[in-house]
């Protein structure tokens, strides 16, 4: 069951446990039309994930640990102690809702093992206050990516970011948006160029919504205008986020970031991916091993819901590509940040080397 709610709208409070429902803002109708849905079952959480109510891998999986609290509350009222047995169910049903986004994964992980450290009694409380810790975690830790972010910023310019890696895409305070936030109130970053990120246009809709609210100059480009503007030498850096990164460094970010890292080298620009570390895949050896999720062709060939295609004509709409390791000069986590990512640093910066 899913309802509209009215809470205080906020690019910093997109996820919200609020009267015992999860409420999501719903990102598809920002910034003409701002209100949240309340969440009341694992089901729904499940199709607001799917259906881009809610995006951005750490808000997907923040979203999605909620989902497991929701799942265990009707689970335990219907079966009581066998509670884990039904919920079983549930957490298929939460991990089948988008494929590429590690942080979906990781979340319901870390819930599961909260499982065998439950007594007999109602699960909801401790599950809750570890879905809560979860998000607490992703804020503190955006926090922490901006500082150390904004700190490879050597002095004062303009930079590009693509798709929207912001406050409504974590837990709050933003991933890339972070680091921009950081580095402007130190005075870093002047000026902000956000890649349009068709289809969904979540950097015309979100990020410039996201930056204006903090008072940060910016500009929307289509995607393709960023050519141009990198060959003027006024841009120190692309600043992206990630969706999963493979154990060699190679990131999967919003389809044409791979284009966008290869003329950001082509111009002696930087790129700096800033991503928590459950973004980090060390299962996948490296980016060829990231699926990646293919949507409907009519996203493509429509626009605002207005059919822009041709009749019969498909189209390609991969969501994600991957930019390989070579082509970035930073990631920037909450544990610390590596420059030119390989195997080895990446192996290091994840056992706390």
């Amino acid at each position: 069951m899913e309802t509209q709610t009215t809470l205080n709208v906020h690019p910093d409070n997109a996820v919200v446990w609020h009267r015992d429902q999860l409420h999501l803002l719903d990102q598809r109708y920002l910034p003409g039309r701002a209100e949240f849905l309340a969440l009341e079952s694992a089901a729904a959480t499940a199709a607001a994930i799917r259906d881009m109510v809610v995006r951005g891998a750490p808000a997907i999986g923040i979203a999605a640990a909620y989902g497991v609290v929701l799942a265990a509350r009707a689970r335990f009222a219907e079966q009581g102690a066998d509670w884990r047995v039904a919920i079983e169910a549930d957490l298929a049903q939460l991990a089948a809702s988008r494929p590429t986004a590690v942080n979906l994964f990781w979340a319901l992980a870390r819930m599961r093992e909260r499982f065998a450290t439950l007594g007999g009694g109602d699960p909801v409380p401790e599950l809750l206050a570890a879905a809560q810790a979860i998000h607490d975690e992703d804020r503190a830790g955006n926090r922490r990516m901006g500082e150390l972010g904004a700190g490879l910023i050597d002095e004062p310019t303009e930079v590009v970011t693509h798709c929207n890696a912001g406050a409504l895409a974590t837990g709050g305070y933003g991933t890339a948006l972070g680091v921009i936030r950081s580095a402007h109130a130190a005075g870093r970053i002047h000026h902000v160029y956000a890649d349009e990120t068709r289809p969904w246009l979540q950097g015309t809709r979100l990020t410039a919504w996201e930056l204006a609210e903090s008072g940060i100059p910016v500009t929307v480009q289509a995607d393709h205008a960023a050519a141009s503007l990198l060959a003027t030498g006024r841009i120190g850096w692309v600043i992206v986020g990630s969706d999963r990164i493979a154990a060699n460094g190679d990131v999967a970010n919003k389809i044409g970031t791979y284009g966008l890292a290869v003329l950001a080298r082509h111009h002696g620009v930087r790129v700096m991916v800033a991503a928590p570390t459950s973004t980090i895949d060390l299962a996948l050896a490296s980016g060829a091993e990231i699926p990646i999720e293919e949507r409907d062709a009519a996203e493509v060939l429509a626009c605002g819901g207005v059919q822009v295609g041709p009749a019969g004509v498909g189209a390609r709409n991969p969501v994600f590509d991957v930019t390989p390791a070579g082509l970035v000069d930073a990631i920037v986590t909450e544990r610390g940040v590596v420059m030119a990512p390989d195997t080895d640093k990446i192996a290091a910066l994840m056992r706390g080397g």
